[in-house]
């Protein structure tokens, strides 16, 4: 069964409340008919499958489907994303797939940004996949948004 789950504003959905407010919004598309779409940052859950809205940055947060994973992913295919408006070059939004244990391949993962850097994203449905980090030095699997306010889909 290829069943995924796509994380739909989980590179910053963000939309301009007021005159130069950052939001970031991170929305779920849960396919696999199972599990719980969980977004957690700071050791703190903020989403069990809703919609959630950052009024400000979003830092260090890490969403997963919840197929018994342990309390951070651990398990199971993890998305880590980072969703801040750039003050300068290079210091915007940062989405990756993980799969560097203890988290392994447990379900077809995705990420898209929208609202901006429209596309970009990964997609990971095997346990080879070239778009997750395998190991820390695999940089290249990291995708950036130079864009105020960016969606992520």
């Amino acid at each position: 069964m290829l069943s995924s789950l796509k994380f739909a504003g989980l590179v910053a959905a963000a939309f301009v409340a007021g005159a130069q407010a950052e939001t970031h919004t991170v929305t779920f598309t849960n396919l696999c008919g199972e599990g719980v779409p969980t977004l957690k940052a700071n050791g703190v859950t903020l989403s069990t499958g809703g919609a959630y809205t950052s009024n400000g940055p979003l830092e260090a947060a890490i969403a997963y489907l919840d197929v018994g994973c342990g309390a951070n992913g651990e398990g199971c295919t993890m998305v880590e994303t980072t969703l801040v408006n750039p003050t300068t070059a290079g210091s915007g939004s940062s989405t990756d797939i993980t799969l560097i244990s203890p988290h392994t391949f447990s379900v077809t993962t995705g990420f898209g940004y929208y609202n901006g850097c429209d596309g970009a994203g990964a997609d990971c449905t095997s346990a080879s996949c070239s778009t997750a980090f395998h190991v820390s030095t695999d940089t290249g699997v990291q995708v950036a948004c130079q864009t105020d306010n960016v969606t992520d889909l």
